[in-house]
């Protein structure tokens, strides 16, 4: 943990419940993107940002300090919106658009790291509206496990270990995940860029 962040979470133990509010200041707008991205639902990803920083702050008398606070609220964070997820029973659409992500949208960084995967130029792919559709419906089909482990990893750019603390599983377990993942997203890639390349060879 930072000392910063360590400071602050004595502050609070101590009784200065003001300082909560630096962590939440500093955590929030990360900590509400990753349950956006894993139940799928702006609205109920903002009352779950706000239920993880309140039971955050409930159970901060027994924290540790074991973990960092920013490995704790996510591990809080994605528990509540994975279950979140599961208790919903209607499916809802996955939108990965208004992204922090300067250059493009999320979806459309992912399909470029998978584009890129083979060496394909930007003249031998699809569009990129086409490649962000395809990576919008196999984020929204993944299971909620190898969800949460791509938000994690593709999205948040946590690494194996933190990921791992976060969701109390081994590395190993995290690299499986997210293989099986990144092949999902693979796999809905392929057909845009075989459609694609077949078209290219009719038109030559």
């Amino acid at each position: 943990m930072s000392a910063e962040d360590a400071e602050l979470v004595a502050r609070v133990q101590r009784g200065e419940s003001q300082a909560y509010a630096e962590l939440v200041r500093r955590y929030q707008d990360r900590v509400f993107n990753a349950c956006w991205r894993i139940c799928g639902h702006l609205e109920d990803a903002r009352d779950l940002t706000q239920e993880a920083f309140l039971k955050a702050f409930e159970g901060l008398g027994n924290f540790r300090g074991e973990s960092g606070f920013f490995t704790w609220i996510f591990r809080v964070a994605v528990n509540l919106s994975l279950t979140h997820r599961r208790n919903t029973h209607r499916r809802r659409v996955l939108s990965l658009d208004q992204a922090t992500n300067p250059d493009g949208t999320q979806a459309d960084e992912l399909a470029r790291r998978m584009r890129h995967a083979e060496n394909d130029g930007p003249a031998d792919g699809p569009t990129q509206g086409e490649l962000h559709a395809a990576v919008v419906r196999a984020m929204h089909d993944l299971d909620d496990d190898q969800r949460a482990v791509l938000v994690l990893r593709d999205i948040e750019g946590f690494d194996y270990e933190q990921i791992g603390s976060i969701l109390r599983i081994p590395p190993g377990t995290v690299k499986s995940r997210l293989f099986r993942a990144r092949s999902a997203i693979q796999r809905a890639i392929d057909p845009q860029m075989l459609s694609h390349r077949r078209k290219a060879n009719s038109d030559d």
